[in-house]
């Protein structure tokens, strides 16, 4: 199972497993980890799912997501992701912070 671990906006860590095949943002969200709004359910619609990758593959950003990062009201960094966006296959083991303002 993927492990996800999330470091919160107040320094607290969080990791929790997820299934293969979802996203982060899901992981989250069924999981209950505070900072993750994911108003657009994962649609790609709203940017409050955003996290720095901080260690770990997930991939590159496509080019729809680029254009939501670049609409962040938060700072974007070269990390920043959407976590709607980063797929979690059987062996993914990734470390993503949570920044303090989502959107």
């Amino acid at each position: 199972m993927p492990n996800v671990t999330f470091i919160l906006a107040d320094g607290r860590v969080v990791t929790v497993q997820a299934e293969a095949g979802s996203t982060a943002m899901l992981a989250a969200v069924t999981q209950s980890v505070p900072g993750i709004d994911a108003e657009c359910g994962g649609s790609l619609a709203c940017g409050t799912c955003h996290v720095y990758r901080l260690s770990g593959d997930c991939g590159e950003p496509s080019a729809a997501e680029c254009a939501m990062l670049d609409a962040l009201t938060g700072e974007r960094r070269p990390n920043s992701r959407l976590s709607c966006q980063i797929r979690l296959d059987a062996d993914t083991e990734v470390t993503l912070a949570i920044p303090a303002e989502q959107g």
